[in-house]
């Protein structure tokens, strides 16, 4: 892997954090990406008004947000619309899946919002025992299997797909706006169904649904976020938002957080002013890394 490849920040998440924290990366002559940039849906891009954003009193949310992607366009900074999916820390170096692809960063800023979802009875015991968020990532560990895609997106059908590349069966339950055909014969589309309860012994056995149970193997969840601890292996959550201190750092060295989900309150302004802190906090790590190491390039 050479340095050219590595990015120094890797952003994750498009929203107003995730935004204020690449333009400020790249105005400190960073290399910096910003991958999952998918916000269209944000809060503060469904808002008819905003208010409290100094300097712009009774803007339109959507207007605002524009205004923010026009910034980082001129910018020229690079911006993967697709949601990552798992990171992984590697000898200094983090790994970002992003489908079939693979970024790196020297360090990592999380800026993915908050999940306005609930999460599924029993879906937080069984992480990692039968609950995954990645087909990428988990898939092959199911195959030969039977497994159940609940998708909120429309992005698990592709991932559906895949999945019936290598499991015996592959229940589909969509609850999106758009049922999906397969041609694929061991796909099973679940129509007028919603998840319930998710049950097991050591790993998951079963979903319960409205008509009953659905024995299964695996369960693949895909929503527009990830419950913040699932994204990266160690993170520190506390009361479901990313523990940080004053500086924006995680427990994670090299790892940063800024925005929504640090924790209330969820206002733009501040997640604006977390993104900027939490990218200069970052570059200042980047820099002190280069300081103890003169022959890093």
């Amino acid at each position: 892997m050479s340095i050219d490849q590595t990015y120094d920040i890797c952003v994750v998440g498009g929203g107003p954090a995730g935004l204020s924290a690449a333009v400020n990366a790249w105005a400190r002559r960073k290399k910096v990406i910003v991958l999952g940039g998918r916000a269209e849906g944000s809060k503060v891009n469904l808002s008819p008004r905003v208010d409290n954003y100094l300097g712009f009193p009774g803007i339109n949310g959507n207007d605002l947000h524009q205004r923010f992607n026009r910034h980082v366009e001129e910018f020229k900074i690079p911006v993967i619309k697709q949601k990552v999916q798992a990171i992984s820390p590697l000898e200094g170096i983090f790994m970002l899946q992003v489908k079939d692809e693979i970024y790196h960063g020297r360090s990592v800023i999380l800026a993915t919002g908050v999940d306005v979802q609930n999460l599924l009875p029993g879906e937080e015991k069984y992480v990692g025992r039968g609950v995954s968020y990645c087909a990428t990532c988990d898939g092959p560990l199911f195959e030969g299997k039977t497994v159940t895609v609940i998708d909120y997106t429309g992005e698990g059908i592709e991932e559906a797909r895949f999945l019936a590349e290598f499991c015996r069966r592959v229940y589909y339950l969509g609850l999106s706006k758009s049922t999906p055909e397969f041609s694929e014969g061991n796909i099973e589309v679940l129509t007028n169904q919603k998840p319930g309860e998710i049950t097991g012994d050591d790993a998951v056995t079963a979903l319960k649904t409205g008509d009953g149970s659905l024995d299964t193997d695996g369960i693949f969840i895909f929503r527009e976020t990830y419950p913040p601890g699932e994204l990266i292996p160690g993170l520190e959550v506390e009361g479901g938002s990313i523990k940080v201190n004053h500086r924006l750092e995680t427990n994670l060295p090299g790892v940063y957080a800024a925005g929504d989900c640090t924790g209330k309150p969820y206002q733009v302004a501040k997640a604006v002013g977390e993104g900027q802190s939490a990218a200069l906090n970052a570059v200042n790590y980047l820099d002190s890394l280069s300081q103890s190491s003169p022959g890093r390039p």
